[in-house]
């Protein structure tokens, strides 16, 4: 199977470059689930993957997963079409499964804010749940503004603009096989 994976990729009018190559994902991807793996033996945990960004980090993350799981997907808003998170969350579809006693891998794509994590936890916590844990494939720590505990992280980056592995720009962008960033050298040149 071919993936699409160009060294650069235009999106939006804007060039972006490779930040995290499809191996690096893959391998890190595998170690996270060995890990969740090792700590839920003996458990069923349900997987809450957040859509639109974490369905590929999810699909990936649940092929290397051994024990026995389910999976449920909850949507929200907080971004639209833009570069910067506007604040404000939306919900956009609730999980279906009753979690009440069950393990819980909340599953995100991004945390930069944590307002959306922060939101997501306290409104599962609602349903008594046994446990909740998150999962996330990236984090920007420079940029968290709200106190959520991440469990499971894939990358912690640097506050960059990322595309590519489920992660959009306006709807674009999320079927690339890495991640990739701006371009500041090329955009810049592009709007002079």
């Amino acid at each position: 199977m071919s993936l699409y994976k160009p060294q650069t990729v235009n999106c939006n009018g804007e060039t972006f470059k490779v930040y995290l190559s499809e191996e690096k994902i893959r391998t890190r991807v595998a170690d996270l689930a060995k890990q969740l793996n090792r700590d839920y033996s003996g458990k069923k945990p349900i997987f809450i993957g957040v859509l639109n960004g974490a369905f590929i980090f999810l699909s990936d993350l649940l092929r290397h997963i051994s024990i026995p799981s389910e999976v449920d997907f909850l949507k929200l808003s907080s971004y639209g079409d833009e570069k910067v998170s506007s604040g404000e969350v939306r919900d956009l579809k609730d999980i279906d499964a009753n979690i009440e006693d069950r393990h819980v891998l909340l599953v995100e794509d991004i945390v930069d804010t944590g307002l959306s994590m922060k939101y997501m936890v306290e409104k599962l916590e609602q349903k008594n749940p046994a446990s909740i844990a998150t999962v996330t494939l990236l984090h920007k720590p420079e940029a968290t503004r709200h106190d959520v505990p991440l469990d499971y992280v894939g990358f912690r980056i640097p506050s960059l603009f990322v595309l590519g592995y489920g992660l959009d720009y306006a709807q674009e962008g999320r079927n690339l096989a890495q991640i990739y960033i701006l371009d500041e050298g090329e955009s810049r040149s592009d709007h002079t």
